[in-house]
């Protein structure tokens, strides 16, 4: 770098008379935010070093900025992000994950098995179990009966994919989604499954999905934070904690944030009463100084972070409010949404939310919606859960692709494992219930670069084990990254002497659910 440098400080640069090509990579060898290459006009023998510079000036900033990167790496800055930008051109921009807390039955909802009700009531074969694990709950039960959905399945779309009649307004999009029907867990429990879903590990204290996408791909807007959080208001249901959507041992900054629904959507954003705008302004400035003063003392990462939180809240104080207040939306939007869209908090809300703030550049969006953990009497728990989720779901997909935004936004539907194909408890004609099953269960994944109408992975015929295309978590979050143009074995972070990724040590992309 510094040879070319004083290489140009000559006042005119030879050249040869054919075009000269200069092309940038990066230094693992791929491409530093793709090849930038520079051509001079055929003939021209010399070049002022204006010229040149205005020439190349971006190629000698591409330079620069990989000398520097390498300069920290030298001093043994072992957490320079691993990427700066994505490995590889992404296909998603941005992601709405609608977490279903507490484990959707798949068995009623998009894995049709006839077989279940024409031996409804008859033991689960003991060689389709295979002395697999199972829950306290019914591990101590005399007999597994075998229950057959109360719902019709049929086929819809050009893609004949099958969908219970709890789904009407999903089934009407169904050939712009792609259907994983062979997802795979390695918990059986709540906590341990979702805290395996959003941070690639049963353990708490790991980065969440959101968190691992701002600190590889940063962020695209600068008065909205990368990563936003919500639940749907008054909910009841498995509990869902800020862990999961923490920074881990990342820098604080890439944290989820949360937004509440009423008047304060973000707590202890606003200004208490009595303090101006301008108050505030000169507080954060002075604050700002004295955490400068610290960090260069200290030197300690954490500093830096909360002056970028700090300034980020200040900047929130408007951009919040405005993204927030739904009045702007029209009749026709609330409408698609369903009829709970103008409460604020529901989930039907909480979906166009969604969409004005990945329209404003948020990175990620997660939703939780809780209330799916049904160990009984689930014909008529998962009704009630599929008429507050079926509509908006499907008008979000709806809605971002007639805006021009599904192409690349990636939106995931699903839960944290699945339900059993037997009853646990008693089983009677009108009632039963499903335990949690780990070994297969289904989600749905639409744009941002997912092959639309297509159904991938297979279940057996008593929908209990994977038959064909398993998934497992860490392929679906391989996936997801891959989505992104991110190498999932590339973006880590190195933490007590070990380096740390979202899939930990597994994970394959799943390519063939690839658009």
């Amino acid at each position: 770098m510094s040879q070319a440098v004083n290489n140009i400080y000559g006042s005119t640069v030879k050249t040869p008379a054919r075009p000269l090509r200069m092309s940038i990579r990066s230094a693992s060898g791929g491409p530093a935010s793709g090849d930038a290459t520079f051509e001079f006009e055929s003939g021209t023998n010399n070049v002022t070093r204006r010229q040149f510079l205005s020439r190349s000036g971006y190629g000698i900033g591409a330079l620069a900025l990989s000398n520097l990167i390498l300069s920290e790496a030298a001093r043994g800055n072992d957490n320079v992000p691993s990427v700066m930008g994505p490995h590889f051109l992404p296909r998603a921009k941005r992601m709405i994950c609608l977490f279903q807390s507490g484990a959707p039955s798949q068995l009623d909802l998009f894995d049709h098995k006839p077989l279940l009700n024409t031996h409804h009531g008859s033991d689960l074969p003991e060689s389709v179990r295979q002395g697999q694990r199972l829950t306290s709950m019914s591990a101590g039960q005399a007999r597994w009966p075998l229950a057959g959905s109360h719902f019709k399945f049929r086929q819809h779309g050009e893609s004949g994919a099958w969908l219970s009649e709890l789904l009407p307004y999903t089934a009407a999009i169904a050939d712009r989604l792609c259907f994983v029907k062979s997802l795979q867990t390695d918990a059986i429990n709540h906590d341990p499954a979702i805290t395996l879903l959003q941070t690639g590990t049963q353990l708490s204290g790991r980065p969440s999905v959101g968190a691992w996408l701002s600190y590889g791909l940063g962020s695209t807007v600068q008065n909205l934070p990368t990563f936003v959080v919500m639940t749907t208001r008054g909910q009841g249901g498995q509990p869902v904690y800020s862990r999961l959507w923490g920074s881990g041992f990342l820098p604080a900054s890439h944290q989820g944030v949360r937004f509440r629904s009423g008047r304060d959507p973000v707590l202890f954003l606003n200004n208490p009463d009595g303090v101006t705008a301008e108050s505030r302004r000169n507080q954060l400035d002075h604050l700002r100084r004295l955490h400068e003063l610290n960090e260069g003392t200290f030197g300690d990462s954490a500093i830096k972070a909360r002056i970028q939180q700090y300034e980020m809240a200040y900047r929130m104080q408007t951009s919040v409010p405005e993204v927030t207040e739904l009045t702007d939306e029209t009749e026709t939007t609330f409408e698609m949404y369903g009829p709970q869209s103008r409460q604020p908090g529901s989930y039907a809300a909480n979906c166009i939310l969604a969409r004005r703030l990945v329209e404003r550049g948020v990175r990620c969006v997660q939703l939780f919606h809780r209330g799916w953990d049904q160990h009984g009497d689930l014909p008529k728990q998962i009704r009630g859960q599929c008429e507050e989720t079926d509509q908006p779901s499907a008008a979000l997909v709806r809605d971002l692709h007639a805006r021009g935004l599904l192409d690349d936004t990636l939106v995931i539907w699903g839960g944290e494992f699945g339900r059993t194909s037997y009853s646990q408890g008693k089983l009677t004609a009108n009632a039963y219930g499903r335990d949690h099953h780990p070994r297969c269960f289904s989600v749905w994944m639409a744009g941002g670069g997912i092959q639309p109408g297509i159904t991938y992975g297979e279940t057996d015929e008593f929908g209990y084990n994977v038959v064909r295309d398993p998934v497992h978590v860490h392929d679906l979050q391989a996936t997801m990254l891959h989505l992104f143009g991110i190498d999932h074995e590339r973006l880590t972070f190195k933490h007590q002497g070990r380096r740390f990724r979202l899939t930990d040590v597994y994970g394959n992309v799943v390519r063939s659910i690839l658009g």
